[in-house]
């Protein structure tokens, strides 16, 4: 069994509307950009597209790295990440 630390978090932000998926799509580039300067353990970003109207952009941090980033970044919501989709 995995240590509770060594669990990776994913934090989500959601976008919805018209222009939601290209909102995520940028959205994302900036979580990249956040991930290289606050040199986090994990390099996983994305987005994802639900709908015309909503889309997510998510950042993948390790358990030990979630009060701090949470605070800066503020997501919408999160959950443990499954690697298996």
């Amino acid at each position: 069994m995995e240590n509770a630390l060594d669990r990776k978090i994913k934090m989500i932000w959601d976008f919805r509307g018209a222009g939601a998926a290209q909102t995520a799509e940028h959205y994302e580039k900036h979580l990249a950009e956040f991930v290289v300067i606050e040199e986090l353990k994990f390099d996983i970003t994305g987005h994802e597209h639900f709908s015309e109207t909503h889309s997510i952009a998510y950042l993948v941090v390790a358990e030990f790295e979630m009060k701090e980033v949470r605070e800066i970044l503020k997501p919408h919501r999160g959950e443990i990440y499954d690697e298996e989709g």
